[in-house]
C-alpha cells in the first residue's frame, strides 16, 4: 500500500500583473535616475532594486531610453492630474482655480522631488525623443494654465483690452515662473505650497487686473 506524503511540495511564486511590475520598476527608476543621472544610473541596479533580472527590464520598457520615457510621462501625468483636481474643486472663480493648481503644484514638487527632479532637471538635456516628452507634458499644463487666465480676463467683463495672446503671454509668465522657483524653494527650506502660490499669484495676476483696469508702465522718452 503506498501511502501519500505529509510534505508540502515546492511553493509556486505568486505572478505579478504586468502592469503592477512596470510601476514597480519605474518606482525604482525614478528614485535611481534622480540620484545618479541618466548617463550615470545603470539598468542592473534599477533590476537588483526592483528585485528582478535586467532581461525583465528590457522585456517590459525595452531600453533604457524607454524606461526613462515611461518614468517621465507617468510623473507628468501626475503633476498635469494634480494640477486639474487642483483647480476643479476650487470653487467657480478663476483666480481661486489657478491658485489652487499653483499650490497642487508646489506641493507635488515638495513631496516628490525625484519626480521633479526627472521632469525639471534631467529631461531637457537628453535625446529629442526625451525633449519631446517634456515639451508635450509642459504643454498640457501650459493649456491648463492659459485656459484659467482666458477665464478671468472674461470674467473680468473686460476681455477687449487682454486678447488669447496675452493670456498665452501669462501663462508662460506664470509656468516658467513656477519652474524657476522650485530651485528656489529648494535653497530656501521651509516654504509652503500655498505659500509659494500666493506670492506668485500677487506677483502675476495682480499685474494682470491692473492691465485690465487699465494701468499700464512705460518707459519714460
Amino acid at each position: 500500500m503506498t501511502g501519500t506524503s505529509g510534505a508540502a511540495g515546492p511553493t509556486r511564486r505568486k505572478r505579478v500583473p504586468r502592469q503592477v511590475r512596470e510601476q514597480q520598476i519605474i518606482d525604482v527608476a525614478v528614485r535611481v535616475f534622480a540620484k545618479r543621472g541618466y548617463h550615470a544610473a545603470s539598468v542592473d541596479e534599477i533590476a537588483e532594486l526592483a528585485g528582478i533580472s535586467k532581461p525583465m527590464v528590457y522585456l517590459y520598457l525595452e531600453s533604457k531610453e524607454g524606461l526613462f520615457l515611461a518614468c517621465l510621462r507617468r510623473e507628468a501625468e501626475r503633476l498635469v492630474v494634480a494640477f486639474q483636481e487642483a483647480a476643479r474643486g476650487a470653487g467657480a472663480a478663476p483666480e481661486l482655480r489657478l491658485y489652487a493648481g499653483l499650490s497642487a503644484f508646489f506641493a507635488f514638487v515638495a513631496e516628490h522631488r525625484d519626480s521633479w527632479v526627472v521632469l525639471h532637471r534631467q529631461a531637457s538635456e537628453l535625446t529629442e525623443t526625451i525633449a519631446g516628452a517634456v515639451a508635450e507634458a509642459r504643454r498640457a499644463v501650459m493649456a491648463e494654465v492659459a485656459g484659467l487666465v482666458r477665464d478671468g480676463i472674461s470674467a473680468s467683463g473686460r476681455g477687449a483690452r487682454l486678447g488669447a495672446q496675452d493670456a498665452d503671454f501669462v501663462a508662460h509668465a506664470l509656468v516658467g515662473a513656477a519652474d524657476s522657483l522650485t530651485d528656489w524653494m529648494e535653497r530656501n527650506p521651509g516654504q509652503k505650497p500655498d505659500g509659494m502660490a500666493l506670492r506668485l499669484m500677487n506677483m502675476v495676476w495682480v499685474g494682470m487686473r491692473d492691465v485690465l483696469d487699465g494701468e499700464a508702465w512705460l518707459p519714460e522718452a
